[in-house]
């Protein structure tokens, strides 16, 4: 059985995730320690820095580039130190990649999701 296809989530959101979600997101990797399988990616929003754990030893082994961008599909796993760790599946390196583009397709997705499954989009209203 194949595993479900990884949701976009910002990183500000990953958080948020219920344990075993199958996700999508990005960041500047921060740091990478080989002998740990574990990567830290980076992302800012709003001027506070989010970091990511993500437990690398699916995808091993990899070139990393430290300050360049990736992009991850993992699942969404809970620990006790770090809160919330991703385990990699796929982590590719999108180095050069526009993110306000990124995240504008990341909305426009979603808003196409919500309107092929019938949800009604979160309009704001005019008063």
């Amino acid at each position: 059985m194949l595993p479900e296809p990884g949701v976009f989530h910002f990183p500000w959101e990953i958080s948020s995730v219920q344990e075993g979600a199958a996700v999508r997101t990005y960041g500047r990797l921060l740091s990478y320690q080989p002998e740990a399988s574990e990567a830290v990616l980076s992302s800012q929003h709003l001027s506070v820095q989010y970091d990511i754990t993500v437990h690398t030893a699916f995808v091993e082994p990899f070139l990393p580039l430290l300050h360049s961008h990736y992009i991850v599909l993992g699942d969404v796993e809970r620990t006790e130190g770090d809160g919330v760790m991703v385990r990699a599946r796929v982590l590719n390196c999108v180095d050069g990649i526009n993110l306000a583009l990124l995240q504008q397709a990341i909305m426009e997705q979603r808003h196409y999701l919500q309107e092929r499954d019938g949800e009604a989009p979160v309009q704001p209203t005019a008063e």
